[in-house]
C-alpha cells in the first residue's frame, strides 16, 4: 500500500476517534448524567480537558494532515518530482509526533481520574461532593461503592466514560506511532503510486 493511501487510512480512523473523545468529556461535566449545582461537584479530572484538548483538538490537526497526504500537490522542488512529496510525509511525522503527545496527556488524565475515584456525595456529606476512594481502592472492592449515594450511578459514569477515553488515547498513540514509521518509509523511499497520483 502506498504511504500516502496508508496515511488517508490512518486519519479517517483517527477523526472519529477525537470526535468520541470530546463527547466523552463533556459528558463527564454531567456526573452520573445529571446536570452538577456548582463546578465544585464535578471530578478535578474533568476540568484538564484530556478529551477535549488532548485527544480531541490536538488530535484533529494530526488526521487532517494525513487525510490531505494523498492529494497533496507535490510539484517538485530545485527540479525533484518526488522532493514535495517526501517533505509532506515528513511534515506527517511531526503532527503525528504533536498527536501522540495530545494522547498521551489524555491517557495519564484518565489514568489518574480512575484512580483518584469519582467525586460523589456521600452519607456522610450529603451537601459538597467529595472524594471517598483512596488509591483507586474502589476499583478491586465493590462495596466500597456504596458510600457514593449521588449524583446518579456516579461510579458507573466515571469509570465507563474515563475507560473509553483511556482506551480511546491508546489506540490513538499507536495510530499515530503506525504513521511515524509511515512517514519515515514516505520520507526515505518516497510514495510508491509516485508524484501527483501517477502509477
Amino acid at each position: 500500500m502506498c504511504s500516502g493511501n496508508f496515511a488517508k487510512c490512518l486519519g479517517i480512523t483517527l477523526l472519529p476517534l477525537a470526535i468520541i473523545c470530546v463527547i466523552c468529556n463533556i459528558m463527564l461535566f454531567f456526573p452520573g448524567g445529571k446536570v452538577a449545582d456548582e463546578s465544585s461537584d464535578i471530578t478535578e479530572e474533568v476540568f484538564y480537558f484530556g478529551g477535549i484538548l488532548g485527544s480531541g483538538v490536538v488530535m484533529i490537526f494530526p488526521a487532517l494532515v494525513f487525510l490531505g497526504l494523498k492529494n497533496n500537490d507535490c510539484c517538485g522542488c530545485c527540479g525533484n518530482e518526488s522532493c514535495g512529496k517526501r517533505f509532506a510525509m515528513f511534515s506527517s511525522i511531526l503532527f503525528a509526533a504533536a498527536g501522540a503527545v495530545g494522547a498521551g496527556y489524555s491517557v495519564i488524565v484518565s489514568c489518574l481520574a480512575i484512580n483518584h475515584g469519582p467525586k460523589c456525595f456521600t452519607t456522610i456529606e450529603q451537601v459538597n461532593a467529595s472524594y471517598p476512594f483512596v488509591d483507586g481502592n474502589y476499583l478491586s472492592n465493590r462495596t466500597l461503592w456504596s458510600e457514593c449515594t449521588g449524583p446518579g450511578d456516579i461510579i458507573t459514569w466515571h469509570l465507563t466514560l474515563f475507560c473509553i477515553l483511556l482506551a480511546t488515547g491508546l489506540v490513538q498513540i499507536g495510530l499515530c506511532a503506525f504513521q511515524v514509521i509511515n512517514g519515515l518509509i514516505g520520507t526515505i523511499c518516497g510514495d510508491c503510486c509516485g508524484c501527483c497520483g501517477s502509477s
